[in-house]
């Protein structure tokens, strides 16, 4: 087994190998921006450390929000490029985990979003620009229905109020396009 990885180790490096030397200063210098972090990650990585999270949660657009609180530690990951989110709190009486990838991809010039969480064997995945004007990324994306199996359209939002408190909201896009809002979570920076 050790040796068939290896092999195709081997072969996945020529093939790289090869293709990068086809390519031209254009492509070359496109591949390069598209590796390197720039702005939008160091924006990210200011985020990094340890956060209290307030929660609110809405199950039914007329009932009373359920409140709890958690925390939320960020480090931004393989060179820069990517910030991991771990988040822990408690859902219904129940352990919850939370973790994120979030990063920005600069050929598509997007903000790109995966969540999953120890309450569903989904994943829910969005994309977003940033909005300079209220310092907000709208991310828009897709998560599964459990009940139907089927995807379900959601709307976040998440604003960088200044360097110790952020806000998120969450939107479920309903049949019609209404948005119906099912979470706010408040962070605020730990203190040290």
């Amino acid at each position: 087994m050790k040796k068939l990885v290896l092999l195709l180790l081997a072969v996945a490096g020529l093939s790289v190998t090869k293709t990068l030397a086809q390519m031209d200063d254009a492509s070359m210098k496109a591949m390069q921006a598209y590796m390197t972090p720039g702005d939008m990650q160091k924006m990210l990585a200011k985020s990094d450390g340890n956060w209290n999270a307030d929660i609110t949660m809405w199950m039914d657009p007329t009932g009373a929000p359920t409140k709890t609180k958690g925390t939320c530690v960020n480090r931004m990951i393989l060179g820069g490029r990517y910030q991991e989110s771990i988040n822990k709190s408690t859902f219904n009486g129940m352990p919850f985990e939370g973790r994120s990838l979030v990063g920005y991809d600069n050929a598509k010039k997007v903000f790109v979003y995966n969540w999953i969480d120890n309450m569903g064997t989904g994943m829910m995945t969005m994309e977003g620009k940033w909005n300079a004007a209220t310092k907000t990324v709208e991310f828009m994306g897709t998560m599964v229905d459990p009940s139907s199996g089927n995807d379900m359209k959601v709307r976040e939002t998440f604003q960088l109020i200044d360097n110790d408190h952020q806000k998120m909201e969450m939107y479920m896009v309903m049949p019609g396009g209404q948005d119906m809002k099912t979470m706010e979570i408040t962070f605020t920076r730990a203190k040290k």
